[in-house]
């Protein structure tokens, strides 16, 4: 194996198609969603996710998992490498369709499962200053301002302390927002997935684990191959992107500028025809000659 690849770490998406969903690696993703969620997760299973039905444009732009913790809760894990300007309705639908389908018909609402959202995107989504974001449901009084709690019944019943933790909820990490030293293990994380480099000093669950399994030199030859195409072609489709979207900026100038020059010798036009109208008015000339020479109408000439 070529020592150049001695220490390179595995892009995280890549890792997530192929590595982590083997059992033996699930301490990575346990790591990684104990740092953010702030709380020990042990995943039990991999369930079925929307890799499996995945288009030609997903295969390289979009990569997610979808776990089974000990509690029995569901995590969808999302990794989107390309802009996509109805994402977070995208969030919404996926994490709907998993509390319909994950229960089963004729079973109380109480079963309805906990789902986490986890999306780790490299664009710019939204409109922003951080690079982590937490997303949960509250009942706010529009009054009196509280928020609505369990009842002590329902707090033993459910096994929560809240409503919000009944709720789907949704985690965003915007990784190429980050451009700093880690000072803490989720900035460790986002150091990771942003750059691919995981330093020796970190200390955050899940990346000693990932830095000893998801080297490139323990890959074979035919995997590095398969990953050097999927990095080519993250690229290529990046570029894709980029350029329909400039080519699109360019036409829309242009198109401005085209409509911009009409309007400005229209209203040019204009100008000059109400100059020629009201110095033909001071003249004495009749408002019907100066009517038909000008093209302005009668009521239009009469107020100059």
């Amino acid at each position: 194996m070529n020592n150049s690849n001695n220490n390179q770490i595995i892009r995280f998406d890549w890792a997530m198609k192929r590595l982590l969903r083997n059992k033996a690696n699930f301490s990575v993703l346990e790591g990684l969603l104990t740092t953010l969620l702030g709380e020990k997760i042990v995943i039990q299973k991999l369930l079925e996710s929307e890799s499996n039905q995945e288009d030609e444009f997903d295969k390289y732009n979009r990569v997610d998992m979808l776990a089974e913790n000990s509690k029995g809760e569901l995590v969808l894990i999302e990794v989107q490498n390309n802009n996509e300007y109805a994402y977070f309705q995208r969030m919404l639908f996926g994490t709907s369709k998993l509390v319909t389908e994950y229960i089963n018909r004729g079973e109380g609402y109480d079963k309805v499962r906990k789902v986490y959202s986890v999306n780790i995107v490299y664009f710019s989504l939204g409109h922003g200053t951080d690079f982590v974001y937490h997303g949960k449901t509250e009942f706010r009084g529009i009054h009196q301002g509280d928020i609505l709690e369990l009842t002590p019944f329902q707090k033993q019943t459910f096994k929560v302390d809240t409503v919000s933790q009944l709720y789907p909820e949704y985690y965003i990490l915007k990784v190429n927002g980050f451009n700093q030293v880690a000072k803490s293990p989720l900035e460790e994380w986002i150091y990771y997935l942003n750059t691919g480099e995981i330093p020796s000093s970190a200390t955050a669950p899940g990346l000693e684990e990932a830095r000893e399994r998801l080297k490139l030199d323990s890959m074979t030859k035919d995997e590095l191959a398969a990953y050097y195409r999927h990095l080519d072609n993250i690229v290529i489709l990046r570029d894709n992107i980029y350029t329909e979207r400039e080519e699109g900026r360019a036409e829309g100038i242009e198109e401005g500028l085209n409509k911009g020059l009409a309007k400005g010798k229209e209203e040019g036009v204009r100008e000059a025809n109400l100059n020629n109208a009201r110095n033909l008015k001071k003249l004495g000339v009749a408002i019907d000659v100066i009517s038909q020479a000008t093209g302005l109408s009668k009521e239009e000439i009469e107020k100059l």
